[in-house]
């Protein structure tokens, strides 16, 4: 099994910065992606921004140019740095891995979902 960790969410005024953490552990083979997620009520689950083991990110265009996803394959943990934060950047963050788990039968692949984080930008 793999568990992620989240940490970093909470209260900010418009214009501040929050920096979210997600670390996975557990019976990891290797990781091909990790990504932040958010929500808002019961609305679909939208990405925020992703970044693969290579290095290769990707970004809604709404956080683009104010928020930077990075990541540390040593630690398996990936980072989401938010600036420039807007009241609509409210929501509960998930971060997310795709993930080989090792199995003692061999291997699967996996999509695990944190628990999730709530932002909360005042105006």
């Amino acid at each position: 099994q793999v568990q992620l960790v989240e940490s970093g969410g909470g209260l900010v005024q418009a214009g501040g910065s929050l920096r979210l953490s997600c670390a996975a552990s557990g019976s990891i083979f290797s990781i091909n992606a990790m990504g932040w997620y958010r929500q808002v009520r019961e609305k679909q689950r939208d990405l925020v921004a992703s970044i693969t083991s290579g290095g290769m990110t990707n970004y809604a265009d709404s956080v683009k140019g104010r928020f930077t996803i990075s990541g540390d394959n040593v630690k398996n943990t990936v980072y989401l740095q938010m600036s420039s934060l807007k009241p609509e950047d409210t929501a509960v963050y998930y971060c997310k891995v795709d993930v080989y788990i090792d199995y003692n039968t061999g291997l699967r692949y996996s999509e695990v979902w944190g628990q999730g984080t709530l932002v909360t930008v005042s105006s």
